[in-house]
């Protein structure tokens, strides 16, 4: 399987997202790459093929550095005050924006051809038109559901907001919580929460409209009644999914990544996804990295790496080890064929929104999770916290 892997990343050499050849002999130099997965699964992909591409030519040596998510994207401005970035970045794809107006990022518009692309990967990397990166790999959420707690319940599979509510209150017990999702007051909070917002046909820059007016009171509503708990506020995804196959949750919102963590550890657990249940119309929440070229960096070097990264195979590789979905839908097609789990994710991707992309939506992103915050711990109604974020939103997009 080694060695299979070893003559599929050389092959992919060879291929590049253009149809053409990787010409490396055409740059030279150090390339350093930046990321922040702690993951030692992912480390260990990325480092593999990193070390197939310096060993499949001599013009170009890369590296990669692990940045703590925490200190990311401080270090990624300090760097930039300092001149003292590295070549390529992998990160947040909602970050994108706001580095790519501070002009760290070079324009690769000409360089790549993400024409097969899912449309939602793309704009989180692209910048009054400019394609300022490439999409690493995707990721979107659905409902992962306990299929023996539901039956027992005596429900089906929720598809809408009141079935939810339904279901989570049916399936609620002093044990189990029904349903929840990650709401920390922070990126991956506002990450979990905007698929409502979306579902009501709202945008995330419209939270005090009666679409997110309604976002914010259903969640009031999972929680008073005792269907959501309030914990939530402090669980990360990976703590949302550790309750769930813990057997203290009967539903939850999650993503792609937790697939095969929770294969490997509870194989016996008898779960399934299905689309988030919607409001007006279906919607989920984009998640995933991108790569970014560092402008005034080595470019010529980058970019070659990244023909290399991005080619199919190459691609199929960190996607599968890593539990992405590919952002180029001619490869997550495929990807998953004969895994109806997985599937769902990739039928998923059709509905998953980017957020942003904007320079100030970490800014955004704070106001919405203040906001949903508020609304769970009872210090605020859906309509006062729904004014306040909008009045933050509206101070900095005008």
């Amino acid at each position: 399987m080694k060695k299979l892997a070893s003559l599929l990343l050389s092959v992919g050499l060879a291929c590049s997202l253009l149809g053409g050849t990787v010409h490396a002999e055409e740059a030279s130099g150090d390339v350093t790459i930046w990321y922040y997965w702690e993951t030692e699964g992912h480390q260990k992909a990325l480092n593999h093929i990193i070390e197939e591409f310096n060993s499949s030519q001599d013009s170009i040596t890369v590296e990669a550095k692990y940045v703590p998510f925490a200190d990311f994207k401080k270090q990624l401005s300090i760097g930039a005050s300092a001149d003292e970035l590295p070549d390529l970045v992998i990160l947040d794809n909602p970050d994108h924006a706001a580095y790519a107006a501070m002009g760290i990022f070079a324009d690769i518009t000409d360089k790549f051809d993400v024409s097969n692309y899912y449309e939602g990967p793309v704009n989180s990397c692209t910048l009054d038109g400019v394609l300022y990166g490439v999409p690493f790999g995707s990721n979107d959420l659905v409902l992962f559901y306990n299929e023996d707690m539901l039956k027992e319940a005596g429900c089906e599979v929720p598809t809408t907001w009141d079935e939810l509510l339904e279901a989570a209150k049916a399936t609620t017990t002093d044990t189990v919580s029904g349903f929840a999702h990650c709401a920390l007051q922070n990126e991956e909070g506002t990450f979990n929460f905007l698929p409502w917002v979306w579902s009501t046909g709202a945008t995330a820059y419209e939270i005090n409209s009666e679409g997110g007016i309604k976002a914010l009171a259903f969640e009031k509503e999972l929680v008073d009644s005792g269907a959501m708990t309030k914990e939530a506020i402090n669980w990360t995804q990976g703590d949302t999914m550790h309750q769930f196959i813990a057997g203290n949750l009967a539903m939850m919102i999650n993503g792609t990544w937790q697939i095969p963590t929770m294969r490997e550890e509870v194989p016996d657990l008898n779960w399934n996804v299905a689309p988030i249940p919607q409001d007006k119309e279906q919607a989920s929440g984009l998640g995933g990295e991108n790569y970014a070229v560092i402008a005034g960096g080595n470019e010529d070097a980058a970019v070659e790496f990244l023909k290399f990264a991005t080619s199919p195979e190459i691609c199929l590789y960190m996607m599968n080890a890593m539990g992405y979905i590919s952002a180029d839908s001619t490869i997550a097609e495929g990807q998953f064929e004969g895994d109806p789990v997985y599937q769902v994710f990739v039928d998923e991707m059709q509905y998953a929104r980017a957020r942003g992309p904007l320079p100030e939506w970490p800014s955004i992103s704070d106001a919405i999770s203040l906001a949903f915050n508020k609304v769970i711990t009872g210090e605020s109604s859906p309509e006062d916290a729904a004014a306040e974020a909008q009045a933050t939103i509206d101070g900095i997009i005008g």
